[in-house]
């Protein structure tokens, strides 16, 4: 275990060693781990079958009562926690003459409750962390009258001295109570931070007569080590950490107190259930708190008894499977430094490194009182490109490895290592990035980092695994990702072979029939994406990603009945019928809210990040419906086009430069519903030199429209099938597009031409398929053209594995699309593309534009070198 000897040195853990009994342990112990890499301890560690096993036995069998009574049931619950907050107190070695343990709901919990100590002081106090704290930890210089973050351990060495050579000062000085917080451990990338800081700092105060606290997270470490706080003279005056981190069940934490450091507690206001002895509330506000514990003035309220059942079971089987936490340390080190090594000696085939490991000068993988059992790193490729940690998690998924991605809730760490200035962490914030979406790369930088913690029950399997997914996926082995790759000079034209649009947005699509032209707007084709599905208590839009069984859900649009019809391919109970019906017209008795009209800051619903107002069903039967067939509490909600549209394309899709004349006349639009004969146009967006102009969508994830060449999806199922002949061919239902573009000239054909594209036109045959569509009709037999500007390629998830007809998940082909066309992103990292985003140019005023099945369709491609050059 890490102790001090006498001189503040610390004391070696044990030497690395591999635990080969953990092997038979997972397959016992753990089945929710089979087929699975964990590699998310830092977060939570899985709990062993045996412990839920264990406290539901016990709580089977006995009668807990509320502990503020005197029933035999409310004693014996009063017995289990003594029993158990003693039992905590020796696991950490800490006497309880000299400390006492307050029963909390996590880490953060604990961390509250001594910044609500602190802040309730008359004077305020000062507050010092350093820069490797927890968000949890920094949240606490809020309430703080000063505060100071150490931006190095030498500075905390330098400050202590300070404080210890110091005269003593103002007597008003000396009587406030300040505070130093730090980890034991970081969060980030596992560097271990000295405890001996605690006892040092005691020393350095008593020349001064300040009183200077110091409060130590210790959650990350004591996951897989041991803490010894055998010496009230060296320890924390104030431990958290979580239960849960440690045996995985119960959800508890834990803050531990030296009593001797306890007088902060006495200016705390807040008063709970249970900490007071008595209190008037009627003429005079008077109480009086309980005295015999600190733990019974601080818990406030009941605790968490069947919890706290739990958490006694949890000590005896982590005893019984894996002994002291000492050999859970050497088995986790001995992992990851295994992985450590494996990660440093990655190449790509030009001897530059795949992986940059953020690993603190001072600490050593091959020690323990250093180093932690986490990894945190980036990927990079063979062109000094930073690979999109979100990519990572894509593919990741597909393979059912589990880790952790970007800021991991330690600011400090990250601009740190990633060299990030403040400005940059404002400016990258309002340029799209939240922590776990796409946006981690902003301006050709990482963001975030992914991280890699070890547990107890880590194994040699869950090392090579991953070590084989990245070798897999991102060492690049001299193999350029596929471009268009047809004859230079030779220019293909196209036709539509299909429309579609998904009226509800992640659900089935629905084709155009042939011969029916059909609307295009700038918002995108007409009814596509209108609809959601919306969870009703978080009020987010729902998502195939979450919920394949989506695909199940068939929507149709009838306009003769004037109403869209949905489908459930799938089981419902009896009550239930298989398909019901909306009505197209906008009418405001059926929806729950008013559409607010005078003020756009009523924004209810969450679809894709975005904050926007929906209209939301009344109707009951819709909401059992749509619930029955998802299994999950949701119903419709409608997000109709018009002057009221909030959102846009994404900030990097944005209409290329070059300019194509409109020819579009000015006719009555056809169609009754949600688009209107003569709809406003939708205001743009300022346009700037550093923020180029958006459009207008619904619920379409970033563009208006999405458009497919099929010519590339027949070269990617050939690759699929030269990697395996066995393979299924991808359909194009799995793109998701609205428009499949099919090649009519020349024969041979020519994948990804569309990667050259910033524009198409659409020129519309008077009759429908290949041959009239060819580049040999002559204009003079044409329709109107409409223009589409394509905005940029389409960023591809694991979603295109969930097969449209049965929804059902396969690896394929985000895993061939990932090997073949990842690929830099405009600045935001490498990402896995398939497919353009277009938009309507033009389109105010109330021009009718429309596409059919059959329309001829001629791309304008950009000529490396020569700037934009259209073929028409």
């Amino acid at each position: 275990m890490a102790t001090l000897s006498g001189n503040g040195a610390w004391l070696p853990l044990q030497r690395p060693a591999y635990n080969a009994n953990i092997d038979g342990l997972r397959q016992e112990e753990y089945p929710m781990l089979k087929d699975t890499v964990y590699l998310d301890h830092a977060g939570v560690t899985p709990y062993p079958k045996s412990l839920i096993e264990q406290s539901s036995k016990h709580l089977m069998q006995h009668l807990f009562g509320n502990p503020h009574s005197n029933s035999s049931s409310s004693q014996l619950s009063t017995r289990h926690v003594e029993d158990v907050r003693l039992r905590a107190l020796r696991f950490l070695h800490a006497d309880p003459e000299s400390f006492d343990l307050v029963f909390v709901a996590n880490a953060t919990a604990g961390i509250k409750l001594v910044a609500d100590a602190f802040r309730d002081q008359p004077g305020g106090f000062w507050y010092g962390y350093h820069k490797d704290a927890h968000t949890s930890l920094i949240g606490m210089r809020e309430v703080a009258s000063e505060h100071r973050c150490f931006g190095h351990d030498d500075e905390v060495a330098h400050w202590m001295q300070i404080l210890s050579a110091s005269s003593p000062g103002t007597p008003s000085h000396c009587a406030r109570h300040d505070l130093f917080a730090y980890p034991a451990q970081s969060n980030l990338n596992g560097r271990r931070l000295p405890l001996f800081w605690p006892g040092r700092l005691r020393s350095s105060c008593q020349s001064s007569k300040r009183k200077v606290y110091s409060l130590l997270d210790a959650a990350a470490w004591l996951s897989t080590s041991p803490l010894d706080l055998s010496d009230p003279s060296q320890a924390p005056d104030y431990t958290v950490f979580s239960f849960y981190k440690i045996f995985g069940f119960p959800d508890l934490g834990a803050l531990v107190i030296r009593k001797d450091s306890a007088l902060p507690f006495s200016s705390r206001k807040y008063f709970g259930g249970g900490t007071v002895e008595s209190v008037t509330c009627t003429d005079e506000s008077w109480h009086m708190r309980k005295q015999d514990s600190l733990h019974e003035q601080l818990e406030d309220g009941t605790l968490p008894i069947h919890s706290l059942v739990a958490l006694e079971a949890a000590f005896d089987v982590h005893e019984r499977l894996f002994g002291t936490l000492e050999r859970i340390s050497s088995h986790t080190s001995f992992l990851s430094n295994h992985l450590y090594e494996s990660l440093s000696s990655l190449r790509h085939a030009n001897g530059l490194p795949v992986c940059t490991i953020y690993k603190d000068s001072r600490s050593s993988y091959q020690d323990a009182t250093t180093q932690g059992p986490v990894v945190a790193l980036n990927i990079s490729n063979s062109n000094e490109e930073w690979v999109s940690n979100a990519e990572v998690e894509k593919l990741a998924a597909i393979r059912n490895i589990q880790f952790r991605t970007g800021g991991l809730c330690n600011p400090g760490g990250i601009v740190s290592f990633l060299r990030l200035e403040p400005q940059d962490v404002r400016r990258n914030f309002f340029a799209g990035q939240r922590c776990g979406n796409e946006n981690d790369i902003q301006q050709g930088r990482p963001t975030g980092a992914i991280r890699l913690s070890l547990g107890a029950m880590s194994n040699m399997q869950d090392i090579t695994a991953f070590i084989r997914f990245i070798e897999e996926f991102f060492v690049d082995n001299a193999c350029p990702p596929i471009l268009g790759v047809g004859p230079s000079g030779v220019k293909a034209d196209f036709y539509v072979e299909t429309v579609s649009i998904y009226p509800i947005k992640s659900c089935g699509s629905w084709q155009i029939p042939p011969g029916l032209e059909w609307d295009i707007r700038r918002e995108g084709l007409a009814w596509d994406r209108e609809w959601c599905l919306i969870h009703q208590g978080t009020r987010a839009a729902l998502s195939q990603k979450r919920l394949p069984q989506m695909a199940l859900l068939r929507p149709t649009i009838d306009f003769e009945g004037g109403v869209l019809r949905v489908r459930f391919d799938g089981k419902l109970p009896p009550s239930i019928p298989n398909e019901i019906t909306v009505p197209l017209p906008l009418d405001l008795a059926s929806f729950q809210d008013p559409w607010p009209q005078s003020s756009r800051t009523c924004c209810p619903s969450r679809i894709c990040g975005d904050s926007v107002s929906a209209y939301t069903y009344a109707s009951p039967d819709i909401a059992a419906f749509f619930t029955a067939a998802l299994s999950t509490p949701c119903t419709l909600a409608r997000y109709p086009p018009g002057p009221s549209s909030t959102r846009h394309s994404k900030l990097h899709l944005h209409p290329s430069r070059h300019q194509i004349t409109p020819q579009a006349s000015r006719v009555e639009h056809p169609i009754p519903g949600a688009f209107p004969p003569t709809p406003p146009p939708s205001p743009p967006l300022p346009n700037t030199t550093d923020q180029p102009q958006t459009l207008p969508i619904l619920l379409s994830n970033e563009s208006p429209i999405l458009a497919i060449s099929r010519s590339s999806l027949n070269h990617l199922n050939q690759t699929m099938a030269l990697k395996s002949p066995h393979a299924t061919p991808a359909p194009a239902s799995v793109f998701r597009a609205n428009i499949v573009l099919a090649q009519s000239a020349p024969a041979t054909p020519i994948p990804y031409d569309e990667d050259n594209w910033t524009a198409l036109r659409i020129l519309h045959a008077p009759s429908l398929g290949p041959s009239s569509a060819s580049a040999d009709a002559p204009s003079s037999s044409l329709s109107p053209s409409v223009d589409l500007d394509v905005l940029g390629p389409c960023r591809r998830c694991q979603m295109v594995c969930i097969d449209q007809t049965t929804a059902t998940r396969s690896e394929e082909p985000f895993v061939t699309l990932a090997k073949t066309r990842r690929m830099p992103g405009q600045g935001m990292g490498q990402k896995v593309f398939f497919g353009v985003h277009c938009a309507l140019r033009g389109g105010e005023g109330g021009e009718k534009r429309t596409v059919r099945v059959g329309d001829r369709v001629v791309p304008v491609r950009r000529r490396s070198g020569e700037g934009e050059v259209g073929d028409v």
